[in-house]
């Protein structure tokens, strides 16, 4: 699928992230742990099935159905802030992914060119490339907010960047 080195950042983001929201407990609905471990499962899944598309497949139509699961029912809750970010993690991811089935990506092929290559001809590569700016934004100003303190809030907190992360080495690699 690519650099080794960013196949292990992907993975080792992807188990960050997992840890984090199951030790934070209750303060994560169910909606966020779902999201959470769908995303985790796919980002892991694309390295491990090294560029087939057909597992790009699977995993784009998984985070699409859990990017809409994962904001369900959370109207004047605490977390919805929260979920909604991991939500948007889970477009973008699908993004990414369906640009690798979109690129022609066969088992085995290296599909490391990145987006970049792409950006002036590839409506997908350009809406992953604004999904990961949008969540870097807004990964960046959620820590400009007052957040309360404890272990659950600075677990989130590397929740977040974990998967932002994690989401960032994926767009660069497909």
């Amino acid at each position: 699928m690519g650099e080794p080195a960013a196949m292990v950042l992907m993975v080792v983001s992807a188990i960050i992230t997992v840890v984090c929201c199951l030790a934070a407990g209750r303060s994560v609905p169910w909606q966020g742990r779902q999201a959470v471990l769908v995303m985790a499962l796919a980002m892991i899944g694309m390295v491990v099935a090294a560029g087939d598309p057909r597992v790009s497949l699977l995993a784009g139509v998984a985070l699409l159905a859990s990017a809409m699961l994962g904001t369900a029912g959370l109207r004047g809750a605490t977390a919805v802030r929260a979920c909604c970010h991991r939500a948007l993690g889970s477009l973008v991811m699908a993004v990414c992914a369906f640009a690798g089935v979109a690129h022609g990506a066969v088992p085995g092929a290296d599909v490391m060119a990145g987006h970049g290559a792409h950006l002036g001809v590839d409506a997908v590569a350009v809406a992953a490339t604004a999904g990961v700016v949008l969540l870097l934004a807004w990964t960046v100003a959620d820590r400009f907010r007052p957040h309360p303190t404890g272990t659950a809030s600075r677990l989130l907190a590397v929740e977040s960047w974990a998967m932002t992360a994690g989401v960032v080495v994926m767009w660069a690699a497909h």
